[in-house]
């Protein structure tokens, strides 16, 4: 989204655009608080991510999230806190995630994490 925001054209903001642009796009709750704690974050464009919907926490989500960090993390791999709760919450929901980070493939290979192309 960051990108997408600062104006990039890569392929990653390209379909954050169309997902946008057809009214399909959503956040995980973390996402929008993340874009929402930048001091210089124009007004206008907070007004417009809080269109966006924002996914539902459902109930057992912190242990779900918990032990698939566990699992990324007992490999010795990276696993931000921050992203295992935006990856557990488009595995709960079933929603493909779009992402530049290449952090989030270990959620995809260890979780059920689908990532767009």
């Amino acid at each position: 989204m960051v990108g997408f925001l600062e104006g990039d054209s890569g392929a990653d903001a390209r379909l954050i655009d169309q997902v946008l642009g057809e009214h399909r796009g959503v956040f995980p709750p973390v996402v929008l608080t993340e874009l929402l704690s930048d001091p210089k974050l124009d007004a206008r464009i907070a007004t417009l991510l809080r269109e966006i919907p924002v996914l539902e926490t459902l109930n057992g989500f912190w242990e779900r999230a918990g032990v698939l960090r566990a699992k990324i993390l007992a490999r010795g791999l990276k696993a931000r806190l921050a992203d295992a709760l935006v990856a557990q919450s488009c595995i709960d929901h079933g929603v493909s995630l779009i992402a530049r980070d290449a952090d989030f493939r270990h959620f995809a290979r260890f979780g059920r994490l689908v990532l767009a192309p």
